[in-house]
């Protein structure tokens, strides 16, 4: 990545995040603000117990949470079209699957999720499951999987498929994210060169670190080649040093956005800027 791309990547990054931030501020200033009269109304015995705050808390929350839902696609997508050259969001994949396999991912699924009476829990490998699952026969089945995040590789024509989740992913999505990696992997022929779970943060530092454990029942977070967590995602999409952009793109809007909130919307002095939380680097 040239420090000319870089440089565009971080502006458009953060102009990505400004235009969602200002959304969400004229919605809680101006358009839909809390209203503390239409709260004691509705929860009276809430209002009765619990300082008007707390809710107000709540509802800017409310407020936050919904349209950044999809951010960490979107902001995907901005790095891998300046890095890879083309890539969409929510893509559907259509190939076909031999029938055998297809039986197979469903048993592996099935171990990874049942253990087997007076048998140990079966532990995840990526390599010995999709090679055993490759070895299945049969006829071939239509199938569509859909893509958080479909890019290509314009130099190469390599096209690389994203399961995108947040860093603290439940066990429940990571299941239904590793029967769509484990289909792309198995499609005849195969459309997509790599397919990845992906976790754009990584709260614990390094992969190495990585404790959460819900989504352990169906990958080796730690090993298996298709996680990618992190630096390596960003890299991934984006070139060495995206990850780090990433964090600097972010928090340089720490200050824009923090004391706004404080001040406009809980009515309350901003502590020292010192005390502000940011996105920490690799260490």
């Amino acid at each position: 990545m040239t420090r000319k791309n870089s440089e565009q990547m971080k502006a458009e990054i953060q102009a990505l995040i400004r235009e969602m931030m200002d959304s969400v501020l004229d919605n809680v200033l101006y358009k839909k603000p809390f209203s503390p009269d239409k709260h004691r109304a509705a929860k009276p015995l809430y209002a009765a117990l619990v300082p008007d705050e707390i809710f107000k808390g709540s509802h800017f929350e409310r407020k936050f949470v919904t349209p950044f839902g999809k951010v960490w696609e979107k902001l995907a997508l901005i790095a891998a079209q300046h890095y890879l050259g083309q890539a969409e969001v929510d893509y559907a994949v259509n190939g076909t699957i031999k029938e055998g396999r297809l039986n197979r991912i469903t048993e592996v699924l099935n171990r990874l999720e049942h253990p087997r009476k007076n048998k140990q829990r079966v532990h995840p490998n990526w390599d010995d499951e999709i090679s055993y699952i490759l070895n299945g026969r049969g006829k071939e089945i239509p199938i569509t999987v859909r893509c958080d995040l479909l890019a290509q590789d314009v130099k190469t024509g390599k096209f690389y498929g994203f399961e995108i989740k947040a860093p603290l992913p439940n066990s429940d999505q990571t299941k239904v994210s590793k029967e769509k990696i484990l289909k792309l992997c198995s499609m005849t022929p195969r459309i997509i060169s790599e397919a990845y779970y992906a976790l754009p943060y990584n709260p614990y530092g390094r992969k190495e670190n990585y404790k959460w454990s819900p989504p352990k029942r169906w990958f080796n977070m730690k090993e298996d080649a298709v996680v990618l967590i992190g630096d390596e995602f960003w890299d991934k999409l984006g070139g060495e040093g995206t990850y780090q952009l990433f964090i600097e793109a972010v928090n340089e809007l720490t200050q824009d956005y923090k004391p706004k909130i404080y001040r406009d919307y809980l009515g309350i002095e901003p502590p020292d800027s010192d005390e502000f939380f940011t996105l920490p680097g690799l260490s």
